[in-house]
């Protein structure tokens, strides 16, 4: 029996931390076999993971776009089915990447870990629907620290693959189309920043 194995794989990106993660792979003529997480690997590779306290599980439909949004949570992402176009953003006033953009194309086996504070978005593209895999190292709460950034935002020069209609809410929620520029939200943390103790 034939049998290919793909190994591990860490990628850095221009923003400081965000790193494209590609799993150990094993196919032989049944399928594959895919490794999502194995603490022993992103341990060895020097990569900061978890321990995971919530998994969310998105079903997106082709053109639609989730995010920006940057909680105060490391994350890490892939898609389960299909394929979307990634998209990230630093938006931690105090990293030596701030404002920088990343944009990733993911399918299965391939993961992105957000930082803390650096935006995360995606656009599905495949025909149907994406699914897309959210693991979090802190519970999502309602108030919680964080901020989002409008993912139309021009000076972001992020190049969606499908146009978007930003008054069609199966493409964008009214929350993402209101969301600030990068500009704005950056403003916005570095006032909280000078006035925190």
């Amino acid at each position: 029996m034939s049998v290919q194995v793909d190994p591990f794989e860490v990628e850095t990106t221009a923003i400081d931390g965000l790193l494209v993660l590609r799993m150990k792979q094993i196919h032989d003529p049944r399928g594959t076999v895919r490794e999502f997480f194995r603490a022993s690997a992103f341990e060895e590779a020097g990569v900061p993971a978890g321990p995971w306290r919530q998994l969310n599980l998105t079903e997106t439909g082709q053109g639609a776009v989730r995010g920006l949004h940057g909680e105060a949570m490391t994350k890490l992402v892939s898609v389960v089915d299909g394929e979307v176009f990634g998209a990230y953003v630093d938006a931690r006033p105090d990293s030596p990447t701030v404002g920088a953009v990343a944009t990733v194309p993911l399918s299965m086996g391939v993961q992105v870990l957000v930082p803390r504070g650096v935006c995360n978005g995606f656009q599905s593209v495949s025909p149907g629907v994406s699914q897309y895999l959210y693991c979090f190292d802190e519970e999502w709460r309602p108030g919680m620290p964080g901020c989002a950034v409008n993912p139309l935002d021009p000076a972001l020069g992020i190049a969606w693959p499908i146009p978007v209609e930003v008054t069609d809410r199966a493409q964008l929620s009214e929350k993402d189309a209101g969301a600030p520029t990068l500009a704005q939200t950056l403003e916005q943390l570095t006032l909280e920043l000078r006035r925190a103790p």
